[in-house]
């Protein structure tokens, strides 16, 4: 099985929340990150995302990142 994964910017122009995390988060331009593995026995290629996630400031003043789960799956 392999995975490949996909890196994308995404631009926000509203504070937003995250289903399961209890802070809004700002205006802005995040990474976000998706896994797909790609499924055998196929005669063409195909591929389902195992996970999403997403880079977002961290709480606190040190300008630190931390990483945010979207989806499993």
């Amino acid at each position: 099985m392999t995975i490949r994964s996909r890196r994308e910017t995404v631009t926000f122009r509203h504070p937003f929340r995250i289903r399961g995390i209890e802070r809004i988060f700002p205006v802005g331009a995040f990474d976000v990150v998706t896994d797909e593995e790609s499924i055998e026995g196929r005669t063409f290629s195909a591929y389902r995302r195992v996970a999403t996630m997403i880079t977002v400031p961290a709480e606190g003043p040190r300008g630190e990142y931390q990483g945010a789960a979207l989806s499993a799956g």
